[in-house]
């Protein structure tokens, strides 16, 4: 564990120097390497007549070599790995580390296989869901694969394990809670931006937050300090589902392998639609009127819908939010005193891209 003291440490910033968001960070790129042969070594293990399901999901090839990295962002294992990190440089250390990051990917992308199908999304990273490839029932039994999967991952003789798995348990039940709720505001004008960030917190937050206490606890840091990572993990995890509300309204489908206005298509009640709803414009009344409606959307109604949330201040209003929940989350890493500023730099820059990203 990592022992540098306050006194001995350079000053903090909240920021570091030269961290500005270009493009996909070194860190996600790095640990994306560390993380997918994991992924894949246990996914070789799974019924040959799923096998094949999950791997598309993953975007990997059907052939040999195994692949070096997986399409998705990859923040979470990130998180854990750069989490614990800041508190140790021991090999074997980051190894646990890095099958922890591996779990946390897999209990992720179990719930997104599960939401396309909740969702009737039909592309899920530039390709077809796995539900409208394979099926509902292949789709289902391929997330629950990697659910199951997940605890496996990590390191049973540790002595953090108890520990470790029941986070990973409650990020999974909150992640339903979450997901049960947000289906529950679909279609609802009367939702208010407060119920958007509940929901937040539990669907997306919530594994987040796991992800960055696993790390520090993983890594040895103190009781105090996996606290921290732990809220840490929160905030980021709610600028991260804000910022993936813009990109489900108004992000590029090249970037997002989602349709153009995705979520107002499903009528969703994400944070920006919230906003703009409860702004009294008479935007705000006709985007009510727009959600309180049925059948599907087409792609002008929805261009429509994006240009009333918009007007409403949706964007705008999901922007400041963004900054001021990634203000709270650089906070917390400050108050780990111990931790000399170059350590949590990589926090630091991920917390920017996650911020600022377009994918």
């Amino acid at each position: 564990m990592h022992t540098e003291t306050a006194a001995t440490q350079p000053a903090r910033t909240s920021r570091p120097p030269n961290t500005a968001p270009r493009g996909v960070p070194p860190e996600i790129e790095r640990v994306n390497r560390m993380v997918t042969p994991l992924l894949h070594r246990a996914v070789t293990e799974f019924d040959h007549r799923l096998r094949p399901v999950v791997a598309h999901h993953f975007g990997w090839p059907q052939s040999d070599p195994p692949p070096a990295t997986t399409s998705g962002k990859m923040v979470r294992a990130t998180l854990t790995v750069l989490a614990g990190e800041c508190f140790t440089d021991d090999a074997d250390a980051i190894s646990q580390v890095a099958a922890a990051g591996a779990a946390v990917e897999m209990i992720h992308n179990f719930s997104l296989i599960h939401d396309d199908v909740m969702d009737g999304d039909v592309e899920r990273r530039g390709r077809p869901a796995v539900w409208h490839e394979y099926g509902v029932p292949a789709a289902i039994l391929a997330g629950d694969l990697l659910l199951a999967q997940a605890p496996l991952m990590l390191d049973g003789s540790s002595a953090s394990y108890p520990a470790a798995t029941r986070l990973l348990s409650d990020a999974v039940t909150r992640l339903a809670a979450g997901q049960m709720a947000d289906l529950s505001l679909e279609g609802r004008a009367q939702s208010s931006p407060d119920d958007a960030l509940a929901v937040a917190s539990d669907k997306t937050a919530a594994l987040l937050a796991c992800s960055c206490e696993l790390g520090a606890l993983l890594a040895g840091a103190s009781p105090e300090a996996t606290r921290r990572f732990n809220r840490f993990g929160l905030h980021l995890g709610l600028a991260f589902q804000i910022a993936d509300d813009i990109l489900g309204i108004w992000g590029d489908p090249l970037h997002t392998g989602k349709p153009v206005g995705s979520d107002l298509r499903n009528r969703k009640g994400s944070f920006p639609v919230t906003a703009a709803l409860a702004s009294g414009t008479p935007e705000a009344a006709e985007l009510a009127r727009f959600y309180a409606g049925q059948g599907p959307v087409g792609e002008e109604e929805a261009r429509h819908a994006t240009d009333l949330v918009t007007r409403a201040g949706g964007r705008a209003s999901a922007l400041q939010e963004i900054e001021r929940f990634g203000k709270l989350a650089r906070a917390e890493l400050d108050a780990v005193r111990e931790l000399p500023v170059e350590r949590v730099a990589p926090l630091l820059s991920l917390a920017d891209y996650v911020a600022s990203r377009n994918h």
